[in-house]
């Protein structure tokens, strides 16, 4: 039996069979919080979605593959939810066991959501939850059998915000990093994302709500992250519905638009219907995006 991280003990015996474990996503402290009463709970939306609210107390929930089918690559998934939610279920535990279906391990983030009362500076808290994710994730990969050097992000809506400014700000560590790992994701799987906080094209709810309502032309620009793409940002898959009337589809053209600048291998697909925010299946279509996500992933040699 593989040795199992310090971290995880306790552990079920779950944990043995591959099923999901949950556990903090800090050993210690948290960073950048201030002492607050834990006022976090879930609840199932209408639609059968589960849906965090008010999260304080960050934790990665752990799906791998059964060991005959495991390929050592793995997904780190940050669901949406405008940065006043967390939408764990349609946009992270069930795409989570889709991927174990290919062989991908899988890591659902419940990140803080970002509030003045909880948090010294509001718009580093996720982020910090996103660089720790990705960080132990790279130091825990002998013990859950991936490669370290295929792992992904992924993102869904606000949480595609989070991972595209994870995947374009890994220069700067906003967390504690000793051993130095690095916090380059390897490649980035972006659905309907928010990427922009301009005025044009952002989805300004998000921005409210990570940055104020009043920001300045330099945060905006910091935090736009079809601005921020280098010749070192990681090769990037992103899906959107053409008629998205809540993040417009500009946003991931204009990121895909500036992947080409720097030619960054990237590849797209857009439903011409769809909407916003409906996870793994898109009622309006036969195609199943993920059928996409897994040939791009075979074919760029992270899926072996």
């Amino acid at each position: 039996m593989k040795k199992i991280p310090a971290l995880l003990i306790p552990i079920f015996a779950s944990m043995i069979v591959m099923a999901q474990e949950t556990i903090p996503l800090y050993k210690n402290e948290i960073p950048n919080s201030k002492p607050s009463k834990n006022e976090e709970y879930t609840e199932t939306a209408k639609e059968g979605f589960i849906i965090i609210h008010k999260v304080t107390q960050p934790t990665i929930s752990i799906y791998l593959p059964a060991k005959e089918k495991a390929t050592g690559a793995a997904v780190i998934i940050y669901p949406g939810g405008g940065y006043t939610i967390v939408a764990a279920g349609h946009e992270g535990y069930d795409v989570a066991k889709r991927f174990n279906e290919i062989g991908v391990a899988a890591f659902v983030v419940k990140y803080r959501i970002p509030d003045t009362a909880t948090m010294l500076n509001k718009e580093i808290g996720p982020l910090q939850d996103a660089q720790r994710a990705i960080q132990l994730v790279r130091e825990n990969a002998e013990e859950w059998g991936i490669d370290k050097n295929r792992i992904g992000i992924m993102g869904f809506s606000a949480g595609g915000h989070l991972a595209s400014t994870a995947g374009t700000h890994f220069s700067k560590a906003y967390i504690d990093n000793p051993n130095n790992t690095s916090l380059r994701p390897n490649f980035m799987i972006l659905c309907y994302p928010v990427i922009s906080f301009t005025d044009s094209i952002g989805h300004i709810g998000s921005r409210n709500q990570l940055i104020g309502k009043n920001p300045s032309q330099e945060k905006i620009k910091e935090y736009s992250n079809e601005l921020q793409v280098t010749k070192e940002t990681a090769p990037t898959f992103l899906m959107h519905a053409r008629d998205d009337d809540a993040v417009t589809v500009k946003n991931s053209l204009e990121f895909a638009k500036a992947l080409h600048k720097n030619r960054i291998n990237n590849e797209a697909y857009y439903y011409k219907k769809g909407g916003h925010g409906f996870g793994l299946i898109n009622p309006t279509s036969k195609v199943k995006w993920m059928d996409k996500v897994e040939a791009w992933l075979k074919k760029n040699g992270w899926i072996k």
